[in-house]
């Protein structure tokens, strides 16, 4: 059955973990020859981390990207936009029509041969509560065991309306007051700001309170960020906030790990967070100039598609996306795909919401995070109005706390227009982004055999000869940055004789061919330059040659584990040679 439109209720709305597994059970179910879905893992909670696979013959090993979403339970766009990459999959082998963007019948016979493998919402249990509730919950609705008893704020709906905003609190020393043009919008007090004044708090109640303290509010304290628990260059708590007790500790994380070192023919891996409007690259833990030179050409050609067909700048994660200076993020999941899989790791901060309020570029993009001022403020809850169908900003009503008496609750409610884009701005990022990645697919290794020949050498024994290629854009071991890996093996060519034939030297059955280079460079490589300009040699060839004796049938099976294998059975001469 052919998608006929790209039009899955994903695209219109923010879906639940039940309307998700829906989705991906019904596409299951109406294209079998081209999926499998399995769940990878069981959230605390007891909900399905789901991963479905998209190919012909999708149990099939093959050069494979990935896709994921929602690593942090407030980022829900990130599910919508993965399963959007599933459905623009899916109309590569069903209707190409449907695509967004043309692409040639080449590349698609291309796409067609590559696996994709889509895990929509790893934490489903931080998008849950938040679908459920609103407020901030960074990767989980959990405390990390063994978190000291020190007061802390949880989210609680206090007014029973449906969503947790925040609590504001009158006091002479607050240090917000409420905008007189933008109901609803607390500003940060400056100095000549007649009162009243506020402190402001989340929509919830202080556990292990001692009747008198309020704490700040932290929501990376003693709660574990998925994006800080995967295995390259981890390290702990306090070093890393929100670390967790080791790599992988988290059960969401601990899947998503098994999956990659069981599939070890993933290629490219898109991350998808929000929000921001970029997309970022390794290196994660050091400058540019630390970084394999030909994945830093690789990832300006991604760059130049990012900006083409997204809109959307591609910075490095240690020189704009460290949030202090030359202290970088341990643990990301990026890292881990980039250095320890192989592959072409990114993330996209999807939602360009500074480009839409017109902020000013700042000197590294993160700063942008940091230099909202109160004007910048004040066009948001205009947007908001303009735009959003004001879902951020909410009157304030006045409320009886349990523990801080009189209070008032109301105001932002960060979900839909902040963390997240609103639900009508939803196609054009879900068609822009699966446009984007499909063109990162077509860059995976592509296995062939060149050429097979017998030369006869007499007395009926035969030398057979086979030549294999790398037809593909990427080298076999895939990014530089991880090809010396003792998993990483390239390709190796089996033979098998039945019949009358004999391999002549039982012991050179199995041969190691190495990894083959593939045909892409990157921009702005030195061989590409008008003043001198050339191809590599034939690095992406390999042959191997097996001596046979007599009649009969010989059984060749050439690949890898990342390549996943040809397979074809030659028929030798009968009859003297």
């Amino acid at each position: 059955m052919a998608l006929d439109t790209l039009d899955g209720p994903f695209r219109r709305r923010y879906l639940t973990h039940e309307a998700l597994t829906r989705q991906l059970e019904a596409w299951a179910r109406t294209h079998p020859q081209l999926t499998r879905l399995q769940s990878i893992g069981t959230s605390p909670e007891g909900r399905e981390i789901w991963v479905l696979a998209i190919g012909q013959e999708p149990e099939r090993r093959r050069p494979a990207v990935w896709v994921d979403g929602n690593l942090h339970g407030v980022e829900l766009a990130g599910s919508s936009v993965a399963l959007a990459v599933a459905e623009t999959a899916l109309a590569v082998h069903t209707n190409p029509t449907a695509l967004p963007r043309h692409l040639p019948e080449h590349l698609l016979e291309f796409l067609r041969g590559v696996l994709f493998y889509i895990c929509p919402r790893i934490s489903p249990d931080g998008a849950e509560q938040v679908l459920r509730l609103s407020g901030f919950v960074r990767s989980a609705p959990r405390r990390t065991p063994h978190a000291p008893d020190l007061p802390y704020w949880r989210l609680q709906d206090m007014n029973d309306d449906g969503r947790c905003r925040y609590l504001r609190v009158p006091d002479e020393a607050g240090d917000f007051i409420e905008s007189t043009t933008c109901p609803g919008l607390m500003l940060p007090r400056r100095v000549d700001d007649p009162p009243p004044y506020w402190r402001l708090y989340p929509e919830g109640v202080i556990e292990h309170w001692d009747g008198e303290t309020i704490p700040e509010p932290n929501w990376l304290l003693d709660t574990p960020d998925f994006n800080r628990n995967f295995p390259w260059s981890w390290q702990p708590e306090p070093e890393q906030i929100g670390a967790g007790h080791y790599p992988g500790s988290e059960p969401e994380t601990r899947a998503v790990i098994d999956f990659a070192i069981a599939h070890p023919n993933l290629y490219a891996w898109l991350n998808l967070h929000t929000f921001g409007g970029v997309f970022i690259r390794p290196l994660i833990d050091a400058p540019d100039s630390r970084m394999d030179q030909s994945d830093l050409a690789l990832y300006r050609q991604l760059a130049a598609w990012a900006q083409d067909l997204v809109g959307y700048p591609t910075v490095s994660g240690y020189e704009e996306f460290t949030y202090e200076p030359e202290t970088p993020l341990r643990g990301d999941l990026t890292d881990f795909a980039y250095h320890q899989r192989g592959c072409v790791g990114l993330v996209c901060e999807l939602w360009d919401l500074f480009h839409r309020l017109g902020h000013p570029k700042p000197v590294r993009f993160v700063e942008h995070y940091t230099s909202f001022e109160r004007e910048d403020m004040e066009r948001l809850a205009q947007w908001d109005a303009d735009h959003n169908q004001r879902r951020l900003f909410g009157s304030w009503q006045p409320l009886q706390h349990p523990q801080l008496g009189a209070v008032e609750v109301g105001g932002l409610d960060p979900c839909i227009g902040l963390w997240n884009p609103p639900p009508e701005m939803l196609p054009g990022l879900c068609d822009s982004v699966a446009t984007y990645w499909l063109h990162v697919a077509a860059l995976v290794p592509r296995l062939a055999l060149e050429s097979v020949s017998t030369i006869a050498l007499g007395n009926d024994h035969w030398e057979l000869k086979v030549t294999v290629a790398n037809r593909g854009y990427l080298p076999t071991h895939g990014v530089n940055a991880a090809a010396r890996r003792p998993w990483n093996t390239g390709v190796e060519a089996r033979a098998s004789t039945e019949g009358g034939c004999q391999l002549l030297d039982p012991e050179r059955a199995r041969q190691r061919l190495g990894h083959l280079d593939g045909w892409g460079r990157g921009l702005g490589e030195g061989a590409h330059m008008p003043w001198y300009q050339r191809s590599r040699g034939s690095g992406h060839l390999a042959s191997v040659r097996w001596l046979i004796r007599g009649a009969g049938e010989v059984r060749l099976n050439i690949g890898g584990p990342r390549l996943g294998y040809l397979s074809r059975t030659i028929v030798m001469p009968d009859g003297p040679a």
